[in-house]
């Protein structure tokens, strides 16, 4: 069963898909990343660069064609064209879907050639400059440009083939579609959302293509052909790179990867939220697409706005296309409805913010359904295309044919909204703080230390500094998280101590002699290792003292994670300095820890016995011991504070990431309040005030209420 086309075949318009696609990846480039960002964007920048394995599952696909991509000479930066790699990637996909959009409409709509072109562009550049689409493909965070990028080109294949001749060499387009499929599995499953679309345009087309032995062979060759792929995980994991999540050695632990058994996902009738909360969070996201930048109201009215629109192009798709609107129902109704139900997600991180106590995703996903919001522009052109016809119509007693269509023209300045409502938050240009942040941090500790962080985002920037750009790899890094399963301690274990630079160093550790440890930072055995349990049952209070540190352990459960940092500590107290970020919070001060440690910058140091207050050694309220030479070094000499304090028109956007822009507006306001309090302090004044302090506090102050107003906080303050 196929649908008829109005007129003779048409040359499907390649020129104009090129040139709408260069035009997108124009308006990407103009807004690029310049370098690494936060969440999973340092940990894919350096997968790719060691070819490693990222976190499950693994992504073998995009590690290997984003290594490749690094190696083209297109920019000095190596995280600039991995974002690019992203970007392109996108823009091709509108592109490709362009493609879909123009020949769905050729069915659809009665207009010049010209009228359909302009319609179908619009619809697609509407899905290219929504929020998250837009957000997403300025810099290389996820996998998913690459999925949107296959997702588009089966999609057209699938167009393309419907509108070939029956025989042997139109099947050959199914195996391709297949290999496709089989290859995009081993990116994300993500690409994988197309193929009820692709079925259904199929059974519509020629039911007989899926039960005919030799395509159903071909299929059979190509599909092992492109699931290959996955053999990558368990080769390149043997050879232990730097950054090897889940170490799929054994099939079991392979297994445990590709089922992403980490993230310990409850089965899909254990909801986690109610279904309708589920559904009210993605129409949250989809509020978002349309005017990001604007007031909830302007974002819901434009929200109305392009679910009408596109709901009418689907309308008007069921009307003249039936094999097209089965095609294009199934996969819209995939990507949204049913992905909402098989994510089975918690609370979204702000919605119902008047209920404090249901569980919340720590972080926004609305990363997850960014192939909606790019294939919902296909019925957006559909839908504009009827209000095309409507207003031509309207003008066609009064002018010609060609005049009444050129009359309706501006209609399709609708299209511009998202990229006026969106340029700001979308746009991720001049944004260097996560770069900047891991150096800082990094340089914050003395050669060969032991850094124990917290999760992602003050962790994966450290990867790529470290493995990227070479910065400070002396630096062992810990995550709390991680520590919770054995592969990470393996890690740590067999990471060995890389030499440390004193001639180039930054200023608190340059010119020195730094000793290079020789024994790994963990001395567990791997077999000891394997043997942690996921918990220790603690009966009552306990004290672990190591040399005259005296950790104090409260009754109940030791996670693995906190057996690792009392054996890290116990490993290198004394023989290698051991630090907490400060992103982790006050983790050590619940083991008693707080009289040990000693603040430089943006570190604790774990001392080998009580800190000795002095002039020195202030303690500061919230902060704890703070070394201030070292401290003032640091602020002032090292660190990149501009990146913190430079002005951002809407403030920090992502807000589950504004704990580090947080952690810098505390650093600096509080050198203003100790700088404060040394010039005020009457045993201290002397007839002319230390210009250093003087100069330090106005500095600080001022750093720091710049970084307040990007903020939430600081802007609820002002506004």
């Amino acid at each position: 069963m196929t649908s008829p086309r109005q007129g003779p075949p048409e040359r499907p318009p390649y020129l104009w898909a090129g040139l709408l696609s260069v035009a997108i990846l124009v308006l990407y480039v103009v807004t690029i990343a310049p370098s690494t960002q936060f969440w999973d964007t340092s940990e894919y920048m350096a997968a790719a660069k060691v070819l490693g394995i990222p976190h499950p599952p693994g992504n073998p696909l995009f590690v290997l064609m984003a290594h490749v991509w690094a190696l083209l000479p297109l920019a000095s930066s190596y995280a600039l064209r991995l974002n690019l790699f992203a970007a392109v990637t996108s823009a091709l996909a509108s592109g490709l879907l362009f493609l879909v959009a123009d020949r769905f409409l050729r069915d659809a709509m009665t207009a010049p050639r010209w009228a359909r072109l302009a319609t179908a562009a619009a619809g697609i550049i509407v899905g290219a400059t929504s929020f998250t689409v837009w957000n997403q493909s300025v810099v290389n965070e996820k996998v998913y440009t690459l999925s949107l990028f296959s997702v588009a080109l089966v999609l057209w294949i699938a167009v393309h083939w419907g509108d070939d001749a029956p025989g042997p060499h139109r099947d050959r387009w199914l195996w391709l579609i297949a290999f496709l499929l089989a290859l995009t599995a081993t990116n994300h499953l993500m690409g994988l959302l197309v193929i009820p679309a692709v079925i259904v345009y199929v059974l519509f087309t020629d039911a007989t293509a899926l039960v005919r032995w030799q395509v159903l062979a071909g299929i059979a060759l190509v599909v092992v052909v492109g699931v290959s792929v996955w053999l990558f995980l368990p080769i390149r994991a043997a050879h232990f790179p730097a950054i090897n999540e889940g170490e799929p050695t054994t099939w079991a632990a392979l297994k445990s990867v590709l089922n992403r058994e980490q993230y310990a996902k409850p089965p899909l009738t254990d909801r986690q939220a109610p279904f309708t909360a589920q559904l009210a969070n993605y129409w949250q996201y989809f509020s978002w697409q349309f005017g990001h930048d604007w007031s909830n109201r302007a974002r819901q009215i434009l929200a109305v706005l392009f679910l009408g629109i596109g709901l009418l192009g689907g309308w008007r798709q069921w009307l003249r296309d039936r094999r097209g609107a089965y095609a294009m129902t199934s996969l819209v109704l995939t990507i949204s409805v049913i992905l909402v139900f098989y994510l089975n997600f918690k609370y979204g991180f702000s919605m119902y913010p008047e209920q404090q106590n249901v569980p919340r995703e720590v972080r926004e996903r609305d990363y997850f359904f960014i192939a909606s919001f790019l294939i919902w522009g296909i019925w957006v052109a559909l839908g504009l295309s009827v209000l095309m016809e409507s207003v031509a119509r309207f003008f066609a007693e009064r002018l010609d044919a060609a005049a009444s269509w050129q009359a309706a023209l501006p209609l399709l300045a609708v299209a511009a909204l998202p990229l006026a409502g969106n340029r700001q938050t979308a746009s991720r240009a001049h944004e260097m703080l996560p770069r900047d942040f891991a150096v800082d941090l990094l340089e914050s500790i003395e050669p060969y230390g032991v850094l124990i962080t917290a999760g992602d985002n003050d962790t994966f920037p450290l990867w790529y500094a470290q493995e990227v750009e070479g910065v400070r790899r002396d630096v062992l890094l810990a995550n709390q998280s991680l520590m919770n399963t054995d592969w990470h301690l393996r890690q740590l274990k067999r990471r060995p101590a890389y030499p440390f630079d004193s001639v180039h160093a930054t200023l608190p550790y340059r010119g020195r002699s730094w000793p290079q440890p020789k024994a790994p930072a963990l001395s567990l055995t791997f077999a000891e290792i394997d043997a942690l349990p996921p918990g220790y049952q603690l009966a009552q209070r306990s004290v672990l003292q190591v040399g005259k540190v005296r950790a104090i352990l409260d009754a109940g459960i030791l996670e693995r994670t906190d057996l690792a940092a009392l054996q890290l500590i116990k490993d290198n107290l004394g023989n290698r300095p051991v630090y907490f970020s400060r992103t982790t919070g006050n983790y050590p001060d619940r083991m008693g820890l707080t009289p040990y440690l000693l603040g430089q910058g943006l570190a604790r140091k774990l001392l080998p016995d009580s800190v000795v207050p002095s002039d020195t050694n202030a303690f500061i309220g919230g902060m704890g011991w703070v070394e201030l030479p070292r401290t003032q070094t640091l602020l002032f000499e090292v660190y990149h504070p501009e990146s913190a304090a430079r002005a951002r028109p809407q403030g920090w956007v992502d807000v589950p990431s504004e704990g580090i822009l947080s952690l810098y507006w505390l650093m600096y306001a509080a050198w203003g309040e100790i700088a404060k309090a040394q010039l005020n302090d009457s045993t201290k004044r002397t007839a002319r005030p230390d210009s250093t302090l003087v100069a330090t506090r106005a500095k600080a102050e001022d750093i720091a209420k710049r970084i307040l107003v990007n903020t939430s906080y600081g802007r609820r303050q002002t506004n």
